[in-house]
């Protein structure tokens, strides 16, 4: 039992190198035909192989030109010199090559014993030359001012009680009334209107404002129109 088991081992029935020495090179031979029939006769079948297309289906459009240089700046003007205008009175720099004697002068007759040296012919005795003409005294305003600052309130020099209405005194209303007063140059009322108002006094506070007389306010040593503010007081008995 023991050698049947091991008996391939002690005498193989397969013995290497029964091949012969052609098998490998036909085997080699036989595969290349099979390579060649399989792609290379098919690719010489299809006829011409196409042409792949050109390169300049890659390119892109080509970048448009440089825009052209600034032009050169324009050259700069040479500063233009201040040329110096002489001044016929002032001083030599240099001392002159020649002393040339001044002309004589010679006197005037048509001057006026007290006058100026060189003054106008026909001057006034002791005058100025050119004289010093009078300022006119400055025009007065044509609109009335507003007494306030500058302007003082003018001082009342007549003054005229209102008339307290009848129907007033049986209704007993009373109180202050506020007038703004236009006074003239001459300090006369010459316009005055309610500022707060009474009904039954009003009329009455006017009448008695329109009478009254003021110093005149001068303006400049003018004196001017100018616009107040007064107030006319009812009191019940």
């Amino acid at each position: 039992m023991p050698r049947d088991m091991f008996g391939d081992v002690v005498n193989p029935t397969v013995k290497l190198g029964s091949q012969k020495w052609y098998t490998v090179p036909l085997s080699i031979v036989v595969h290349i035909a099979i390579f060649a029939a399989v792609i290379i006769i098919p690719l010489m079948a299809m006829g011409e192989m196409p042409t792949p297309p050109t390169m300049m289906a890659f390119v892109g459009t080509p970048p448009p030109p440089p825009p052209p240089p600034p032009p050169p700046p324009a050259p700069a003007s040479a500063p233009v010199k201040p040329v110096p205008v002489a001044n016929p009175n002032a001083a030599p720099v240099e001392a002159p090559k020649e002393i040339i004697a001044e002309p004589a002068t010679v006197p005037s007759t048509a001057g006026v014993p007290g006058g100026v040296e060189g003054g106008v012919p026909g001057g006034t005795i002791g005058g100025v030359v050119g004289g010093l003409p009078e300022a006119p005294p400055p025009p007065p305003p044509a609109a009335p001012v507003r007494v306030g600052g500058n302007i003082k309130t003018p001082n009342k020099t007549r003054d005229v009680r209102p008339v307290y209405p009848p129907i007033a005194q049986s209704a007993r209303v009373s109180g202050v009334v506020i007038i703004e007063a236009t006074i003239g140059a001459d300090g006369r009322v010459k316009d005055a209107k309610v500022l707060r108002s009474i009904p039954l006094l009003d009329q009455a506070a006017l009448d008695a404002v329109k009478q009254w007389v003021f110093t005149p306010t001068l303006l400049n040593g003018v004196p001017v129109p100018v616009i107040m503010t007064v107030t006319v007081n009812f009191t019940l008995q």
